[in-house]
C-alpha cells in the first residue's frame, strides 16, 4: 500500500499516553462522538507537529506509519486502542503525541441528517435572502454545539462565527457543497 499525502487524511485524535502493560494506547479524540475512530480497521500515525512556531503548517515531509487496529473502545472520554505490532508499554509510550489520521473513504456512512464536519468545510454558505456569506473554513465544538467559521477561502479570514444548530442551519446540500442559513450578513 502506498503512503497517502497528509491532504488525503483526516486527523481524528492524538495519542495521549500508554495504557497498561500490554501496549494499548490512550487516544484523545477530537470529537465527542468518535464513530469514525472507533470503527477504523487501520490508522496512520504521524509525529509531525500540526503547526510550527510561527503558526503555519509544518513544511517537513510527513512521517506516516500504518497500523492495523486490533481493538478499540471508549473509556472515560478517551479511546483505548490496541495496535498490531505494539506489544508493550515502552512501544506504546513512544507513540505519545502522535496524530491519528485515517482516509476519508474509511469513515462509516453518516446517518440521515448527520454530517461529518470535514465534509462541510469548503461548502458555500448563503442566507435565506440568497446572499453569499462565504465559505465554511473550519468547524469547532464549543460544548453545546458546533460553530462554523465562515469567511473568504482565498485569504482564510474568518468573517463570521455561526452556530451549527437546526434553528440556524436550514439546508445542507453536500453534493452541491452548499449550506443555507437563517442568518443575516451583518450579524
Amino acid at each position: 500500500m502506498s503512503t497517502p499525502s497528509l491532504e488525503d487524511l483526516i486527523e481524528l485524535g492524538a495519542v495521549q499516553e500508554a495504557q497498561g502493560l500490554q501496549g494499548q494506547i490512550k487516544v484523545r479524540p477530537h470529537s465527542p462522538d468518535p464513530v469514525a475512530l472507533l470503527s477504523s480497521k487501520e490508522i496512520w500515525l504521524s509525529l509531525i507537529p500540526r503547526r510550527n512556531v510561527d503558526g503555519y503548517a509544518s513544511k517537513e515531509q510527513a512521517s506516516l506509519h500504518l497500523y492495523k487496529v486490533k481493538q478499540s473502545k471508549m473509556h472515560s472520554g478517551t479511546v483505548l486502542m490496541t495496535l498490531d505490532g505494539v506489544t508493550d508499554r515502552d512501544q506504546a509510550q513512544a507513540l505519545k503525541g502522535a496524530r491519528i489520521l485515517i482516509e476519508r473513504k474509511d469513515f462509516p456512512k453518516a446517518d440521515g441528517d448527520s454530517y461529518y464536519w470535514v465534509d462541510l468545510i469548503g461548502c458555500q454558505v448563503k442566507n435565506l435572502q440568497d446572499e453569499i456569506l462565504g465559505e465554511v473554513l473550519d468547524i469547532t465544538e464549543n460544548g453545546a454545539h458546533g460553530v462554523m467559521a465562515i469567511g473568504d477561502p482565498e485569504s482564510k479570514i474568518v468573517k463570521q462565527l455561526v452556530p451549527f444548530v437546526k434553528e440556524v442551519v436550514k439546508n445542507v446540500d453536500l453534493p452541491n457543497k452548499s449550506i443555507s442559513l437563517d442568518w443575516q450578513s451583518d450579524w
